[in-house]
């Protein structure tokens, strides 16, 4: 599927301009359904300047207008010869140069929640290399003290979509050396969409009052009202008698 070029910036247009589902958006800009969610929420895409997709000639307003009428329906993006190959890259990720402060936070929150992760996948997501990954799982990097660990989705460093990616290939390869995930791996490994997808059961203040039933029938009234506590007795107050009887 052909891609709008400055996918980010055209995301960023959208939400701030549109009435667009957050999935309208992604599957048109080829971002995940929560990171625009996150541009929506002012956690990515920070500093962003939107890119107008109707002034650079990738969407007009009557395919706009037509999807926000029908959610259901998707963006067609309008044909571009700049935009071919956009979505093609080779050889290490580019990183800003407003952004390589912040690689060291990324890597460490991925060797961190994502031991799996191999060197080289790493530095596909980050743009970094091999060295200064190894001097963070070592704590040898020159500035590890002031270290943050800090998700390099939310830095705009990779998308969520990618990170899903190479987690569950590295884990097709855990699984093929034999090696037996446990349930917490599992959770941990889970990715975006399954963890969204599954419905995990909520404990309430009405648990084990499922069976618990009251009858209506006026036999039984004399037996809930011996089962409900009386109000004085809560506060166990003295009667007036014995306070009389006591300033005697």
């Amino acid at each position: 599927m052909a891609l709008p070029i400055m996918q980010k910036a055209t995301a960023v247009w959208l939400v701030d301009n549109t009435t667009l589902s957050f999935k309208q958006v992604a599957d048109f800009t080829g971002l995940h359904d929560l990171e625009v969610q996150g541009i929506a929420d002012g956690e990515v895409a920070v500093g962003i300047k939107g890119f107008d997709p109707i002034v650079n000639n990738q969407l007009t307003q009557e395919e706009i207008t037509r999807c926000e009428e029908n959610p259901k329906a998707k963006l067609q993006l309008k044909y571009n010869a700049a935009a071919e190959g956009e979505q093609k890259r080779k050889g290490p990720r580019y990183t800003p140069l407003s952004k390589r402060q912040d690689r060291p936070s990324a890597i460490a929150w991925l060797v961190k929640f994502h031991p799996e992760l191999s060197d080289g996948q790493i530095s596909k997501l980050v743009g970094t290399t091999k060295p200064t990954i190894q001097s963070i799982r070592d704590r040898t990097h020159w500035n590890i003290a002031n270290i943050q660990t800090v998700d390099p989705v939310a830095l705009g460093m990779c998308r969520q979509g990618e990170l899903d990616a190479a987690v569950a290939k590295a884990v097709a390869a855990k699984a093929k050396n034999g090696d037996v995930l446990t349930d917490d791996e599992k959770l941990r490994l889970m990715s975006t969409d399954e963890s969204l997808a599954s419905e995990n059961r909520i404990p309430t203040a009405m648990e084990g009052l499922e069976n618990f039933t009251f009858s209506d029938t006026a036999a039984d009234a004399p037996e809930r009202e011996k089962a409900l506590p009386d109000a004085e007795s809560l506060f166990n107050l003295p009667d007036s008698d014995d306070e009389d009887e006591s300033d005697d």
